[in-house]
């Protein structure tokens, strides 16, 4: 990948989606508001909604096409894990939200946001779907939700990725919460 040099500090020559900022790359970076011993605890957390999420979309394709009850079962399970683990996962990138105005002042933050609590409340609805109906409610309903809650992982996965990595949000850094 070039990089272009701006006032000593390199950058990456990658154009922004939404909105760029040239002084950010200078800055050391905001630390998150949610850290053990100066690391985020936010990137480590929305791992594992993410492998379940994922996860849910395969086996819900693999139930469709050989119609095994083991995988909708599987699917099952991976939505009660996918719906816990967005929770502590919301909370921590939510308490970052509100304590860093960066967040708040970029695009990337509220449409990370907006599609976190989507992912949650679908997620959310895919569950209560499946409760008192584990096979019944994956095709076409169940499915269908998954799909559409990866599709929608990915692209907050990028918002997040924006926020790290373009307006250095939650790093390990030492500039002020609060700007000007």
């Amino acid at each position: 990948m070039d990089t272009q040099q701006k006032t000593g500090t390199p950058y990456p020559d990658i154009p922004a989606l939404i909105e760029n900022d040239e002084r950010e790359y200078r800055d050391p970076g905001i630390p998150s508001t949610v850290a053990v011993l100066g690391h985020p605890i936010h990137p480590l957390l929305v791992t594992l909604p993410i492998a379940f999420l994922l996860a849910l979309a395969v086996t819900d394709a693999v139930y469709w096409l050989n119609k095994d009850p083991f995988w909708a079962r599987a699917s099952f399970w991976l939505v009660v894990a996918g719906f816990a683990t967005t929770l502590p996962a919301a909370f921590t990138g939510l308490m970052d939200f509100l304590k860093i105005d960066r967040v708040r002042k970029r695009t990337a933050g509220l449409a990370h946001l907006v599609l976190n609590i989507t992912i949650i409340v679908l997620t959310g609805i895919n569950l209560l779907l499946r409760l008192n109906n584990v096979v019944g409610a994956i095709l076409p309903t169940g499915f269908i939700l998954s799909l559409i809650t990866a599709t929608l992982l990915g692209l907050s996965g990028w918002y997040g990725a924006e926020l790290i990595y373009r307006h250095k949000v939650a790093v390990i850094g030492n500039s002020s919460r609060s700007e000007p």
